[in-house]
């Protein structure tokens, strides 16, 4: 019989490539995506809202979401950054 303990590696080896491993390289192309959103990019939250960032600092970011609405949302709240135009298709 097999020992457990080559077995219990192999096992660990297949959970880190086949979960750990991709959802590491997810979390950091979504860091990337966050780190890269400026002035003027148009981005939708992990809450729904869609707007266009007026002010990007550190940590937050200024989104107007109407003509003279602006809010503040913290940088990690930004699930998509999309494409440009985007909300002139929605309004």
């Amino acid at each position: 019989m097999a020992s457990p303990i080559p077995m219990m590696v192999v096992i660990f080896v297949l959970f880190y490539f086949l979960i750990l491993r991709p959802q590491q390289k997810r979390m950091k192309e979504q860091q990337a995506m966050i780190n890269a959103i400026g002035k003027g990019d148009e981005v939708a939250t992990t809450g729904g809202v869609i707007g266009r960032v007026a002010k990007a600092g550190e940590q937050y970011l200024t989104l107007e979401i109407a003509d003279g609405v602006e809010i503040v949302v913290q940088r990690a709240a930004v699930s998509t950054k999309l494409e440009k135009g985007t909300l002139k298709a929605q309004r």
